[in-house]
């Protein structure tokens, strides 16, 4: 009498955040752009009492390469990128992936505060599947009656709703929350996947949201009347297992496939910390795709320590 799939609306915490990142580069952001991850406050609505969103871990991390703030999940990268390129703009970029349920306009929106359906949080991921295509979803694809002659035959309807480069980019993001992230045990599917974890407030909801060239699935655990589920009860422990468990029965003998890379993006090896191309004097490098022309020109130098009141009240409200 009630499918979960469709009519229930939870709140889908991180799981939320691609579509905010994928917004942003949109707007122009680009995956090695600096964010400061530092206290931020703001009143949520008018005359309402401040919030202080914070990270998972109680912690702040400084400057953090956007691309991080993804892949690690923080809550306060989000939300400072939510508030740059805009909220209406946010909420106007949901809808465009497929997102129809009610979203509260506010930076709440950052982390997953209104609820969404499995089924549309699935649908918007399989955009960044199909190459920025937006597919209506089908249940019958064929029916036959006994002599073999078609009743009834339906066909997706599909449209472009972002560019390709956009969603391999964002992609390329979910490969590493997979890979360096907070969805690493789905690394035991041995085939490249991308995804990304969510979690609600006091434990309440637990999301893994990933996908595989040509299959997209969308994994939720919660009561049906929410409650906490039990300490320790993430996406990543509580759903991404089982979205391990199905691929790796669905996936079972069809062939390894990686993600196609549309001509218009490029990869460049940049400095973890500085995002700029990797220079002889990085610690750690990784290789990430850019929308071709937004790619980082220069090299990273020597870094030197920082002068006092290097970052400013301002710099921290202002990333």
């Amino acid at each position: 009498q009630f499918n979960r799939v469709i009519q229930s609306r939870r709140q889908p915490g991180s799981a939320f955040k691609p579509i905010i990142y994928a917004a942003a580069l949109d707007q122009g952001m680009n995956a090695a752009q600096i964010i400061l991850d530092s206290p931020f406050i703001s009143d949520r609505k008018p005359g309402g009492e401040a919030w202080k969103p914070k990270n998972y871990k109680e912690k702040f991390y400084g400057p953090t390469l956007l691309r991080t703030g993804l892949v690690k999940s923080r809550n306060v990268i989000t939300v400072k990128i939510l508030r740059r390129i805009g909220i209406d703009y946010a909420v106007d970029y949901a809808r465009n992936l497929g997102i129809t349920s009610e979203l509260t306009p506010d930076l709440s929106l950052a982390l997953g505060s209104s609820g969404v359906s499995l089924m549309e949080l699935t649908r918007a991921y399989s955009v960044f599947a199909n190459g920025g295509m937006l597919v209506e979803p089908i249940f019958v694809k064929k029916v036959v009656d006994r002599s073999g002659q078609v009743v009834e035959e339906n066909q997706p309807r599909v449209q472009q709703v972002i560019s390709p480069e956009t969603a391999f980019v964002m992609t390329d993001i979910m490969k590493a929350v997979i890979q360096e992230g907070t969805g690493w045990r789905v690394k035991a599917l041995n085939r490249p996947a991308a995804g990304k974890t969510g979690t609600t407030n006091e434990l309440r909801d637990a999301w893994f949201m990933g996908y595989v060239p040509g299959l997209t699935t969308g994994v939720w655990v919660g009561y049906d009347e929410p409650r906490e589920m039990g300490k320790g009860e993430t996406g990543s422990r509580a759903a991404s297992p089982i979205w391990l468990y199905f691929m790796s029965e669905v996936l079972e003998g069809t062939p390894v496939l990686d993600f196609e890379v549309p001509q218009g993006v490029v990869f460049a090896k940049i400095d973890a910390k500085s995002g700029l191309l990797a220079g002889p004097h990085s610690e750690k490098t990784v290789l990430q795709s850019f929308k071709k022309g937004t790619e980082p020109k220069t090299y990273a130098h020597k870094p030197s320590a920082p002068k006092a009141g290097q970052f400013s009240q301002f710099d921290m409200d202002s990333y």
